[in-house]
């Protein structure tokens, strides 16, 4: 028997209300822990150590109003040792709180600006987080040695998440084309045009920062964690729910200044060098003698100096330095000897300049990028020590 029936619009709108508390109700039981969590993104600063720019985690609770941020880029500057540990690759970093308020105020106060993105994470997650941020404010946990590339204040913040979630996440990819951790150091470098910082990083870090940075190792700059999370599920769902800016700056890049570069500078030295060469004035020839040994001397310290951040530190992308190619740590004693008759200096010296000349010729198929700024310098060492041995002869 087959029995027909109608549904009324009385019934219709109870139906409805049942299933709009039902929401509701799951929707306020997911959400009793009364958090809310998001990544604070802070953009590039003028100084050194802040051009990368800066990640940390912002805390909301809604019934205790407390609004925290949580910040793994703190050290102690004031620390005796601090660059004895900082060369060493031994230098510790902590996890340290701010209330927002202060937090925004002094990022506002250097120009610098803050995005946020709010977190879609379950109670629970957000409890998970909660806890380990705790644990690690205490004093056993609060420090961690500093990795510039693997362990920062940046991947902390991507590790926690990951725990948080019980590896739920899962983060997207925001690169296409491969890309080497030293390109992307140059995108930061190149935005103030801190090319002589460039240069001092392309001579201290080898060629392990010529390895293809994956998708998860990206992760170590703050924007690129940022975008990563744009990209990112947790649960199958978005895992940025709400993404603001608060606190927007002009984004524009400064002009370059050519002059400054030190390609070019290195090329006006090596042209003055080569002109003062041909002169016969005792003065100017005396002056070329002391360069000579400064020169020599600077060279061989660096490949000591960059001897010991391959084997006495703990930085892993100073190793396999191939700067040593051209900076020989016998340069030092070397030194001494530029313009000594002795039979083994002339050879040492044409041994060098002959390196060097293979080094230039096959710069590009070294498996390390040298920066071009260097090749001005090595064209100085490889001309003082032809005249001198011409001049010998």
């Amino acid at each position: 028997m087959l029995i027909k029936s109608k549904i009324t619009h009385r019934q219709i709108i109870v139906i409805l209300i049942a299933l709009l508390f039902s929401f509701s109700a799951k929707t306020f039981a997911q959400d009793t822990c009364h958090l809310r969590i998001s990544l604070l993104t802070v953009t590039p600063g003028e100084e050194l150590y802040s051009t990368f720019g800066h990640s940390a985690l912002r805390v909301t609770d809604t019934v205790s109003h407390r609004d925290i941020v949580y910040n793994y880029g703190t050290f102690y500057f004031d620390d005796p040792n601090f660059y004895t540990k900082f060369v060493r690759g031994k230098l510790l970093y902590y996890l340290s709180t701010d209330d927002f308020q202060s937090f925004q105020s002094q990022n506002q106060q250097d120009n610098r600006g803050i995005t946020e993105q709010v977190l879609n994470l379950s109670c629970g997650q957000k409890q998970n987080m909660v806890m380990m941020l705790e644990a690690n404010m205490m004093e056993q946990n609060r420090a961690y040695k500093y990795d510039f590339l693997f362990d920062n204040c940046t991947t902390r913040l991507r590790d926690l998440v990951e725990k948080a979630t019980d590896s739920a996440v899962h983060f997207g990819t925001v690169l296409q084309a491969k890309v080497t951790f030293r390109n992307l150091i140059y995108e930061y470098l190149n935005y103030n045009d801190k090319q002589w910082s460039k240069l001092g990083i392309d001579i201290l870090l080898g060629s392990k920062t010529d390895a293809i940075a994956s998708p998860y190792q990206v992760m170590f700059l703050p924007d690129y964690l940022m975008k990563t999370f744009d990209n990112s599920t947790v649960n199958s769902l978005p895992l940025v729910s709400d993404k603001s800016s608060l606190y927007k700056i002009d984004h524009s890049k400064n002009k370059k200044d050519n002059l400054t570069h030190p390609f070019f500078l290195f090329l006006c030295l090596f042209v003055i060098i080569a002109f003062l060469s041909f002169s016969k004035k005792p003065l100017i020839q005396k002056f070329l003698a002391a360069l000579d040994g400064f020169l020599f001397f600077v060279t061989g310290a660096l490949g000591i100096l960059l001897l010991f951040m391959w084997f006495g530190t703990d930085h892993i992308m100073c190793r396999n330095n191939y700067n040593l190619l051209w900076a020989w740590p016998t340069n030092l004693v070397a030194a001494f000897y530029v313009h000594s008759k002795k039979g083994w200096v002339k050879k040492y010296f044409i041994l060098y300049a002959a390196f060097n000349i293979i080094l230039i010729a096959i710069w590009p198929l070294v498996p390390q990028h040298l920066n071009l700024a260097l090749i001005p310098v090595i064209a100085i060492l490889i001309f003082r020590s032809l005249i001198y041995i011409f001049r010998k002869r």
